[in-house]
């Protein structure tokens, strides 16, 4: 171990990048040591999930939408520059030849700026439901990255109560096995139940194996979303109460679906961007008008001895009209392009409406039956439980044998899995119900998020 001492007849430099070292390791440990919660875990994945992170950068390039389409709007000032050297040689048959050397120099400066061109003003409407609708997309991404983390996280947690509980019956199984063995030695069992207790051990053992191994992938799955090794995280209180959906019916749920879910928002604003596109197309047959300015400045300078240098300077203003009259039928075949797809997108809204219902009424009853099934496996819960002590002593007193045991213990164990199953399956189905009317966002997590605690 180094001593203070030691350290302080080192380089400045030196120590402080041990003593950064040192903080970065204890950071680290202490990120393992203590349990990561839901809301750190969303916080983390915001930062390093590579789909939250490509659908950020996609909505930031829509967004450059509007600045393309609102240029077509304002006024394009060009200027070009040249510089030419002319060496011109004449002949004619009556009079000796000669030459004339010169070098023009050219400046010009342009401007036009539309009066009426409505394709650019389509487009420019255009471009703002094209930013409404990646906004929408982008909306809907971080809603989905919220369900992402909390189903990996719980998916987790599950996984981790599977093991826990395959363990469990492994441990109650090899000690039965044990006691059945003594028994048939001493003769008071037969060797039915060591065979049945041997046989239930090794399936016991072999649901161990894909249990460690379920576990280990869905650890990774959560690791792909936050991009960090989690290391152990809040479980869910066995005290903790699921609360209804407020409200309590299902039509208003459906109705803020079928209006406000961004997979609608995002068909409509596309619905908008193809009746402008029919409108783009439509106007290729409209002229156009423009105000043109132009600033031009010319000078010649002749290499021959006492010539003058010749300057030009050149100012004009006015309009210019432009008329299409054909165009080999470009423009209606266009036409009819945009009104199919606006067809399309029509066809493509009402869709997405529907499904938008469909998921608002899936996750409120997934809500209204998961509490119904918590309840229930609660109440199963206590009774299996009572089941397996009334079957302990009924083996102790010779009335139950030992499979009877077994079968009690193993429904313990079940229950109390799909106990935890049911749970988080419903703390899903309260996220779902959210993001169906567009409504999810970090303060529901911060909501469902007291309801865990370290392990």
């Amino acid at each position: 171990m180094l001593s203070v001492g030691f350290m302080r007849s080192w380089p400045p430099a030196l120590r402080l990048s041990l003593v950064s070292a040192l903080a970065c390791l204890l950071s680290c440990l202490s990120f393992q040591a203590q349990a990561v919660d839901l809301l750190q875990m969303y916080r983390e994945a915001l930062v390093n999930d590579a789909q939250y992170a490509a659908a950020r950068a996609t909505v930031e390039a829509e967004r450059e939408k509007l600045p393309q389409g609102r240029a077509g709007l304002l006024p394009t000032i060009g200027a070009t520059a040249g510089s030419v050297w002319n060496d011109n040689r004449y002949h004619n048959d009556s009079q000796p030849s000669w030459q004339n050397d010169y070098n023009t120099h050219t400046y010009n400066v342009s401007l036009t700026q539309p009066l009426f061109r409505w394709q650019n003003v389509v487009q420019y409407g255009q471009a703002k439901w094209r930013v409404a609708q990646a906004e929408a997309v982008f909306a809907q991404a971080s809603q989905e990255l919220i369900l992402r983390v909390a189903k990996a996280y719980f998916d987790v947690l599950y996984a981790q109560e599977n093991l826990a509980a395959v363990r469990a019956s492994k441990e109650a199984i090899a000690s039965q096995l044990a006691q059945a063995r003594q028994n048939f030695e001493v003769g008071t069992a037969t060797i039915t139940d060591t065979h049945e207790a041997q046989s239930r051990f090794d399936l016991a053992v072999a649901q161990e194996l894909a249990g460690e191994s379920d576990l280990e992938v869905k650890r990774y799955a959560l690791r792909v979303i936050v991009g960090k090794e989690s290391g152990d995280l809040a479980r869910l209180r066995a005290d903790a109460k699921l609360l209804p959906p407020r409200p309590a019916s299902i039509s208003p749920w459906v109705e803020a679906a079928e209006n406000d879910s961004f997979h609608v928002q995002t068909q409509q604003a596309a619905l908008e961007v193809a009746q402008r596109e029919v409108e783009y197309a439509r106007a290729g047959h409209y002229p156009t008008l423009d105000v043109v300015a132009n600033f031009g400045k010319s000078e010649t300078v002749s290499s021959a001895a006492g010539s003058a240098s010749l300057r030009t300077d050149a100012r004009n203003i006015g309009v210019q009209l432009s008329i299409p009259i054909y165009e080999g039928g470009a423009v209606g075949s266009r036409t009819r392009e945009a009104i199919a797809n606006r067809g399309a997108a029509l066809s493509l809204l009402e869709n997405a409406r529907r499904m938008a219902t469909l998921d608002a009424r899936q996750s409120f009853l997934g809500v209204v039956n998961g509490l119904a099934q918590v309840q229930a496996l609660d109440a199963a819960l206590v009774s299996s439980i009572s089941a397996l002590e009334a079957n302990r002593l009924g083996y102790d007193v010779g009335v139950r044998i030992n499979i009877d045991v077994l079968n009690a213990e193993q429904q313990v164990y079940l229950t109390r899995r799909d106990l935890a199953k049911a749970r988080y399956d419903t703390l899903l189905a309260q996220l779902e119900l959210k993001a169906a009317v567009g409504a999810l966002g970090e303060t529901d997590l911060e909501r469902i998020n007291p309801l865990f605690e370290a392990p």
